[in-house]
């Protein structure tokens, strides 16, 4: 159990550090609202799901393992990430007044929820985390699977809580984030840090 304390302080210490999800979710917060940060919440912890999932039955393993496999996820998720961050950064010129219909059509084309998940699934870099960091706090005497898909869930959740009071914050402080000068610069940054994201993941080295 103290190993379960343990992982939980770890796992809120990576959680917190700023990456792809926070720039994704700051950006579809102020783009969308708070109901597009939320649905970008519940894509990104999709995604963690079916990595834990992917994690307890070996699939990860086998990503790792095979050097075609991690080239196509890392460089499918590289490619979508910088296409978010291109696609934000030349929206930053057209104009960001819009009529409500428009607001409601850009948030169904564009799917908070499917850019969310599909930027942790296309991630091998979330399989190769699970694999090294989840072991570490392995219980001996215990069986594996079951150690897995709890601490596996348990970063999901803690994930969730997470991303959901950071969402909440954006969307308190919304007047301000809403001025047009500080929708684009944020939007505009952000757009930068995924296309950065992007290439650095392009650039990892397989394990």
């Amino acid at each position: 159990m103290g190993n379960f304390y343990l992982f939980v302080i770890m796992s809120i210490l990576l959680i917190i550090l700023p990456g792809p999800d926070t720039g994704l979710a700051t950006q579809n917060t102020i783009t969308h609202g708070k109901k597009g940060g939320i649905d970008t919440v519940l894509g990104i912890s999709t995604g963690l799901i079916f990595h834990t999932l992917a994690a307890v039955f070996g699939l990860s393993a086998i990503i790792v393992k095979s050097a075609l496999l991690f080239s196509i996820f890392k460089y499918v998720g590289a490619i979508y990430l910088i296409y978010l961050g291109v696609t934000s950064i030349r929206s930053l010129k057209k104009n960001t007044a819009s009529t409500n219909g428009n607001h409601q059509t850009r948030y169904k084309n564009k799917s908070p929820f499917g850019q969310g998940f599909l930027t942790n699934l296309l991630n091998p870099k979330v399989a190769v985390f699970f694999l090294t960091f989840l072991p570490q706090f392995l219980t001996s005497g215990s069986k594996p699977f079951l150690q897995f898909l709890v601490m596996g869930l348990t970063y999901t959740v803690l994930t969730i809580i997470w991303f959901l009071l950071y969402v909440y914050l954006i969307d308190y402080i919304s007047t301000w984030m809403k001025k047009p000068s500080t929708q684009r610069a944020i939007q505009g940054i952000s757009g930068f840090v995924l296309v950065a994201f992007g290439i650095k993941l392009a650039l990892e080295r397989r394990p």
